[in-house]
């Protein structure tokens, strides 16, 4: 890989590059379920670009009304009254409403206005899904569709810088993942100094803000715990003794930090043959850039001795981004066996199962693929190693 910081921006324009919007892939789905008299939801971490999206959408600013639900003045007045809400909205056809977990009731909020405006269309917005989710259920049913964003995807990388500078930008995705403004930045200085406070300020904003944890140290602790343990099986017990905490509270952290789009977990892959381990799991994060920051190690790849966790974690979560907003999932594994046979990778999708081992560098043949074979002859096996993980990770969806 090219150690030279390539001049991107001379390459695409003179404009600020902190101002270029970078294409997101959920843009063109979100635009397909528009006008459909149903409410719009978007899920997704602080800072992965759900406002700058969503704004996109709507070429005509004239025709957009945009409300920050984390103000006051603006959760004072977002009140599940019609009357109150008509004159607010005026004519506008197009209304976000950013954040909207911080508004008192934003389910009834919406489904007041999907009912008596049909014919616009409302979008809203969480960083939480524990949070969001949970007040628009019961009064959306029927009524919304949801999205997930995610940080930058490869595809979406691929799309945007000159292919010649494609293999500089997959190290750094590595290093300091893929946040759009992390991405946009050019020094390694600035980006660590990004990923510090967006680490420290945001990760656990809305857990600390709904007031469901008490202290942020002990979550921190949990996070370089899962850091430094990437790649390998958790056990929960061994996690809660490790940070001094008990086992049900660690769980909750770890549902808490799943809900806020930190962390994602694996699970075993089996069908009940008793030489199959389904018992722990495996968990990652949705970013390597906040992993990194965690242990305050960015270091390139071949200099440090969790490359190849850091390769099988960009990978996964690659994966999941591709089919987060799919209509049908793919449903994500790892495997295991007692005699320590192993796949890094499984999914599973209309009966269809394939195995990935997931190499950084090139390997020719493993016995686990014939193991994994002798119990699911029907599986397909598939390696990804740096020299084809653009080619497979940016592949149509099936």
């Amino acid at each position: 890989m090219s150690l030279t910081t390539p001049d991107i921006w001379h390459n695409i324009g003179s404009m600020n590059p902190n101002n270029l919007y970078i294409k997101r892939e959920a843009e063109g789905i979100i635009r397909s379920y528009l006008d459909k008299g149903k409410v719009i939801v978007v899920y997704g971490a602080r800072q992965v670009g759900k406002t700058t999206l969503l704004k996109n959408l709507f070429p005509d600013k004239k025709s957009l009304l945009y409300f920050s639900c984390d103000q006051s003045r603006i959760q004072e007045q977002i009140i599940p009254d019609a009357l109150a809400l008509s004159p607010i909205i005026g004519n506008y056809q197009n209304i976000i409403f950013d954040e909207a977990q911080y508004l008192n009731n934003p389910g009834l909020v919406l489904k007041i206005l999907i009912d008596n405006f049909p014919n616009r269309n409302f979008i809203a917005s969480g960083s939480s899904s524990f949070d969001l989710s949970h007040k628009l259920n019961e009064p959306l049913t029927g009524r919304h569709y949801k999205f997930l964003l995610y940080p930058l995807s490869l595809s979406e990388i691929v799309g945007y810088v000159p292919a010649v500078d494609l293999n500089f930008y997959l190290g750094q995705s590595f290093i300091y993942g893929t946040y759009p403004e992390v991405f946009k930045l050019k020094t390694p200085n600035e980006k660590i100094m990004h990923l510090t406070t967006l680490t420290d300020d945001y990760l656990y904003k809305d857990i600390l803000s709904f007031d469901l944890v008490k202290n942020s140290q002990k979550v921190k602790e949990l996070l370089i715990a899962l850091a430094l343990q990437l790649g390998n099986e958790v056990s929960y017990s061994e996690l809660a003794n490790t940070i001094g905490m008990d086992r049900k509270t660690v769980e909750y952290y770890l549902d808490l930090l799943e809900k806020s789009f930190v962390i994602f977990r694996l699970y075993g892959f089996s069908r009940n043959l008793r030489s199959e381990i389904n018992r722990k799991v495996k968990i990652y994060f949705h970013d390597l850039g906040v992993r990194n920051t965690l242990i305050n190690n960015f270091n390139e790849l071949p200099l440090r001795n969790d490359g190849g966790a850091i390769f099988e974690n960009f990978v996964v979560s690659e994966m999941m981004k591709k089919e987060a907003n799919e209509p049908q999932k793919t449903n994500f594994y790892f495997w295991r066996t007692y005699e320590q046979k192993e796949i890094d990778i499984v999914t599973e999708k209309n009966n269809v199962i394939t195995a990935y081992e997931v190499k950084f560098h090139k390997v020719n043949k493993t016995n686990n693929f014939s193991s994994f074979k002798e119990l699911y002859p029907k599986s397909t096996t598939k390696f990804i190693t740096m020299d084809n993980v653009v080619e497979e990770l940016t592949k149509n969806s099936s």
